[in-house]
């Protein structure tokens, strides 16, 4: 059946908050994209005019396409080389979505989508729906096909896990950037000493090289091999720039609302380190290399202005 130009318009007007949906539920823009596009097609082979909420029924549709790609998901992600994380997003990307409350930019930080990975696609589907959108559990049962208070009962062990797993604290945007200039400029001085003043006991450093890109599939673990690690890292080496084509630029920005480490090369996004911090220090770093989920960092990164790099690293 031909969409009419307001049936069209009436999909685009609800795409962003698609896609927001989409890739909380996911983790990955590009899957995120791919799930949006595919409700589309259920749009226009819908019977339109019988839809009387449009919202209610293109998140129904978006929801329960993501369900299905996370139960395959799982499976896929088995055979993963190294680990898997998630597909940052830097900052002003709109698919990070609503921001408004606490709760909101913490379901989209980068530590929590993490934990997300923990959760039952129901869970984490609940967990999304009430915490970043705040639908209400009638309509969240709906979407679901399950009872209200299932709904409630699911959101409590979910929270549940969410909060086992972090230590909540927000930092502003010019504060996640002083703590990612100190950083450097420890994991630069060559010496692991003031590294480990700024790491927490039980820090831990975890990179996604999916394969192309080399990144040890155990995480480091404890501030002495973390700082150790970093250190490492930071050391020039020939091997480091040809694996990624070059020296890279080293900028602090943020990716999905904390504090972040951007590496880049001839324009061309090489990695995001996601800073995960609490009162006593930072916590974790996470590192995303693989090439296939830098691709949306790269075009948000060509579409802004930026500054001078902190350093050049290798």
């Amino acid at each position: 059946m031909a969409l009419t130009v307001d049936d069209v318009e009436r999909f685009e007007a609800s795409r962003a908050r698609l896609e927001a949906i989409a890739y909380r539920l996911l983790g990955s823009a590009s899957e995120a994209e791919d799930a949006v596009q595919e409700t589309f097609l259920r749009w226009q082979g819908a019977d339109v005019d019988r839809v009387e909420v449009p919202e209610a029924w293109l998140t129904k549709v978006l929801t329960n396409l993501c369900l299905n790609q996370l139960t395959s998901a799982r499976a896929r992600r088995e055979t993963y080389v190294g680990q898997w994380l998630p597909e940052p997003l830097l900052a002003g990307d709109p698919m990070l979505g609503p921001a408004d409350t606490a709760e909101q930019r913490e379901s989209v930080s980068y530590a929590v989508l993490v934990l997300l990975e923990r959760l039952s696609p129901n869970e984490r589907a609940v967990y999304v729906l009430r915490e970043a959108f705040d639908y209400p559990h009638r309509e969240i049962a709906e979407i679901l096909d399950i009872t209200e208070a299932a709904s409630q009962q699911i959101l409590h062990r979910a929270k549940k896990h969410v909060a086992d797993g972090r230590a909540r604290t927000e930092i502003d945007e010019a504060a996640a950037r002083r703590i990612v200039e100190e950083f450097l400029a420890a994991a630069t001085s060559g010496r692991t000493e003031p590294l480990v003043r700024l790491l927490t006991q039980d820090a831990v450093a975890i990179g996604d090289g999916g394969g192309k890109i080399p990144a040890r599939a155990k995480a480091f673990e404890g501030a002495v091999a973390v700082a150790t690690f970093l250190r490492n890292l930071f050391r020039p080496s020939k091997a480091k720039q040809a694996y990624v084509g070059g020296s890279p630029e080293v900028h602090a920005t943020t990716a999905n609302g904390g504090p972040a480490v951007v590496a880049v090369v001839d324009g061309r996004v090489v990695g995001v380190m996601c800073l995960e911090i609490t009162p006593d220090g930072i916590t974790a770093f996470r590192s995303q290399v693989n090439p296939d989920k830098l691709e949306r960092a790269t075009r948000r990164w060509a579409a802004e202005a930026h500054g001078e790099p902190l350093l050049n690293a290798f």
